[in-house]
């Protein structure tokens, strides 16, 4: 049962961090929690403790991210709070008496009216995805957008402030790489070409905003050097049965539409949702790329036109249910399924000129690729509040399957200008990959009144079994024999993590405030390539210190200086030795060898008058995992071959929130950075630097008859990425919405890189070869979509699931 005994750690770690808990003495305190009328928690506010005689202040503390409040008890006598938030009426509460030392009281839920002087700016102010710079991380709003309406989570990540990208999924942070993508805390195990898939399936019309975390703290998994996103979804917000159902209709010169339907339900100690959604995807790309072969001083030449069509169907289904065991206690669990079904072609025509052949040799090559991909994940959960302070104590259990099996046909017909003959290739790929996923984990954390700070503690073990085989066939009279020429290959990664954490957060002075922690993660994995019986073993254990220290200069100036060591472990499929052919001239491949790289990140974000933001950063990489183009100009070939390099990054971003009018606001940011990297190929370190200037400007705009109007415009610079060189690109975006029947039915009118302007282009030069691309993804599309909503009851408040799993994100589900 190896698979199983990595939650002995867990389970121990449960059992003592329970006991500890449960053993700890309370100490008088007053706690609450500050809502709005709505019944959501209020992040942000303070709340005073004064004398009942004359109101004078004794003492007070801020509202915290959650809307809770813990503040020590006073010396007997007659007191009263005062609870105040921007855009809110104060509200003082009723005198109390404490009569003892050990005195505690919990005020319950605080809710808070909203200042009718400020209601309709209020109003404009939720028109737009308002981006709040916070000492670890960028909170950027997407929920009631009319950008997000038809949209999905790839759409609206690609577009967040510093984020970049990439033709393959690969997604960078302020210039780095190496970035991972959270689910409502929990990481989702793709990368890559299986992250784009299954964000592009995620309606962005259920997401509720993105924390950007580019320094995450000893809390969070180690894995992600460039950072973490997490994607919260909407939560439930009504009693008894509520939702939405939503369609729409997308064309980029291919049609495509998605729809889907959201249920909320709430009764008694039961809170449960479902949300079901079926998206057809269309999916087209045109290409050309010229290379240039350096073979001992003689070059050769190949150009390449190329075109690709397909599209996707993604069904997903999500349920889950919390039970409130009482109102400190509560069990739940989740289960997400979802499938993918995608076909696509490739056809390719290129024309190689050779001075060491007699003529011209034209290659037509055409793929096709039927990709069968489900994923189930399961998770189980408890959380609970062990005292009157605040201790909270929570475990979670994660099992997660997946299967992705992509046949695919290759055939390529080679001409010759100086012969009549024609050669023909041709041969069949079957390529089943599975992955069976176990995680479990367990988080304390302690108020510290006293000091106005948190201990928090927490241990995880993970299992990971990554199966993948490929296979080559050939036709001999209709019926499917292995080829002879190229060989398949079987093989089987196990991964096991075992990892705990320490995170402490004090108040030191008035101007000061200090977070710190430490996470030590022990892995072992073993990678087995079982046709040439090789075996690459691997131990190690890795310390992951973090720092935040946030200072209070004055009332219009504070500055957070963050640090924090990360690593990137290997995807699954890059450690697989496998060969997949492109075309004639093109194929990629895994490295078995590949390290883990290491990054290690500081950064000062300074925040001027509460509204503007500057953050200044640097990153060292080392061995940094990168494809990298290998060239062989004896065959006219070019192989894509996962690597490790050397990189740096210095970046600086400016965030500038904007009201021109009372109608009319505007989220500006702008990115500069400086990029390094040093690449090893065939024993030569080429080097390879960028300054790269990226601009984002949001504008939403309240127009007549009750129309709501979203403008993006954005740029990106030249830039730099191991060996290849990027040229610029820029798009603009419009959208445009309006809502019927009370506000029930919102209509969304979206248009998408209106100029096409939104290229891939660029070069990778290596020891004198060269390969120079101009692609495009037909991101230029109109999209019309409805959402009805339905309710039938009142508010209530949801609680918030957060896991936290990573191992998915280098696997294939979520």
């Amino acid at each position: 049962m190896k698979k199983m005994y990595n939650f002995l750690l867990l389970l121990a770690a449960l059992a003592f961090l329970t006991q500890a808990a449960l053993g700890q003495t309370n100490t008088g305190t007053l706690t609450g929690l500050v809502v709005d009328e709505k019944g959501e928690p209020l992040s942000y506010g303070t709340v005073a403790l004064l004398k009942a005689a004359d109101k004078s202040v004794l003492t007070g503390t801020a509202i915290e991210l959650d809307g809770r409040f813990n503040l020590k008890t006073p010396a007997p006598g007659t007191y009263l709070l005062r609870i105040s938030a921007m855009g809110f009426t104060n509200q003082d509460l009723a005198p109390f008496e404490v009569t003892a030392a050990g005195f505690t009281r919990d005020f319950g839920k605080i809710a808070l009216k909203q200042d009718s002087k400020v209601l309709k700016e209020v109003t404009v102010q939720n028109l737009r995805p308002s981006v709040d710079v916070q000492a670890d991380k960028m909170v950027v709003s997407v929920e009631g957008t009319a950008m997000a309406a038809g949209n999905t989570a790839y759409d609206v990540l690609a577009k967040s402030p510093g984020v970049w990208v990439d033709q393959d999924g690969n997604i960078q942070l302020n210039g780095k790489q190496g970035v991972k993508v959270m689910i409502d805390g929990k990481l989702t195990y793709l990368d890559g070409k299986q992250l784009q898939t299954m964000l592009q399936g995620m309606p962005a019309d259920n997401l509720k905003n993105l924390e950007i975390i580019a320094n995450p703290s000893a809390k969070y998994d180690a894995e992600g050097t460039g950072g973490i996103i997490n994607i919260n979804l909407k939560k439930n917000n009504l009693d008894s049965l509520n939702g939405s159902v939503y369609g729409g209709y997308q064309n980029n010169t291919k049609s495509g539409g998605n729809g889907g339907l959201n249920l909320n339900l709430k009764q008694g100690k039961w809170s449960s949702f479902a949300t079901v959604d079926l998206a057809q995807r269309p999916r087209k790309r045109t290409f050309t790329m010229d290379r240039v072969f350096d073979n001992e001083g003689t070059n050769s030449f190949l150009n390449q036109s190329g075109k690709e069509e397909g599209s996707s169907f993604s069904p997903s289904v999500r349920v889950g249910t919390d039970y409130d065991l009482n109102k400190n206690h509560s069990l739940g669990g989740s289960v997400s399924l979802s499938k993918t079904n995608s076909n696509s072609g490739v056809s390719t025509n290129s024309s190689e000129e050779d001075p060491r052949k007699e003529g011209m040799v034209f290659n037509q090559t055409t793929t096709h690729n039927r990709q069968r991909y489900n994923g189930a994940s399961f998770n189980v959960h408890y959380t609970g509040t062990l005292d009157t302070l605040g201790t909270t104590l929570s475990a979670d259990v994660d099992v997660v399957r997946i299967k992705d099996n992509t046949p695919s046909d290759f055939f390529n017909l080679k001409t010759f200008a100086f012969k009549p003959c024609t050669e023909r290739d041709y041969f069949e790929t079957l390529n089943p990959t599975s992955y069976q996923i176990y995680s479990g984990k367990v988080d304390y954390a302690r108020p510290m009144p006293s000091i106005k700070g948190k201990l928090e503690l927490g241990a995880k073990a993970s299992y990971v079994e990554s199966d993948n085989q490929i296979d080559f066939y050939t036709l001999e009279n209709g019926v499917r024999v292995p080829h002879t020429l190229r060989k398949g290959d079987h093989f089987i990664y196990d991964e096991k993590i075992l990892a705990g954490y320490t995170n402490f957060s004090a108040s030191l002075s008035p101007k000061f405030t200090l977070q710190a922690g430490l996470r030590a993660e022990y892995t072992n994995s073993e990678g087995n390539s079982i046709p040439n019986n090789k075996v690459t073993p691997r131990s190690y254990l890795d310390w992951f210190p973090s720092v935040f220290v946030q200072q209070k200069v004055s009332e219009n100036y504070m500055v957070s200086y963050n640090y924090s060591r990360r690593i990137f472990r290997p995807r699954y499929s890059n450690l697989n030795p496998f060969r997949f052919y492109i075309d004639a001239n093109t194929y990629a491949e895994g490295n078995p060898y590949l390290k883990p790289e290491y990054t290690n990140s500081f950064q000062v974000t300074q925040t001027f008058w509460k509204n503007y933001n500057l953050i200044l950063g640097y990153a060292h990489t080392k061995d940094d995992i990168s494809e990298v183009p290998y060239f062989y100009p004896a065959e006219n070939v070019m192989v894509f071959r996962q690597s490790n390099v050397e990189s740096a990054t210095t970046n600086a971003t400016l965030v500038v929130p904007v009201t021109v009018t009372s109608k009319w606001n505007m989220n500006n940011n702008v990115t500069v950075a400086y990029q390094e990297f040093q690449t090893l190929v065939n024993d030569k370190i080429i080097e390879n630097a960028q300054t790269l200037f990226m601009a984002q400007t949001n504008h939403n705009i309240l127009l007549p008859h009750g129309f709501k109007a979203e403008v993006n415009g954005t740029y990106r610079g030249k830039g730099v990425f191991n060996v290849y060189k990027t040229d610029p690109a820029g798009w603009v975006d419009v959208a445009i919405k309006r809502s019927f029947l009370k506000e029930k039915l919102d209509v969304n009118l979206a248009f998408t890189d209106i100029f096409r302007t939104q290229k891939m282009q660029g070069i990778s030069i290596v020891n004198g070869n060269t390969n120079k691309i101009d692609m495009y993804h037909f991101n230029q599309s109109v999209r019309l979509n409805l959402r009805y909503r339905f309710n039938k009851g009142e508010k209530f408040e949801m609680k918030r699931r957060n896991s936290n799993l990573e191992e998915v994100n280098r696997a294939g589900g979520n």
